[in-house]
């Protein structure tokens, strides 16, 4: 059976805003990872290691892997808090 993780993605060091974080990704887990014993990297023969899936919401990442046999692990999002501060609250002293 195949093992998949369905999360949403986090945004890299280059990008300062959140358009890209919509997308709900399903991406599977390889089966037997190894090392490559001319070079020392990893490496596998399990080729769906290379498909990721997008999908617009969370329940349609979860139907598509139920439809197709997939087992999956659904990793939450972490909530940001924002605090909202002014300019000035940069220069006084606590």
């Amino acid at each position: 059976m195949k093992k998949a993780k369905i999360y949403i993605p986090s945004k890299t060091a280059m990008q300062s805003g959140r358009g890209k974080q919509k997308k709900w990704v399903l991406t599977f887990e390889t089966k037997d990872p190894s090392i490559n014993p001319l070079m020392g990297w990893e490496t596998s023969t399990d080729t769906l290691e290379e498909v990721t899936l997008k999908f617009s919401t969370k329940d349609q990442a979860i139907e598509y892997a139920k439809k197709n046999n997939i087992s999956y692990k659904v990793i939450e999002p972490k909530k940001k808090e924002f605090v909202i501060k002014s300019y000035a609250d940069n220069f006084i002293k606590n």
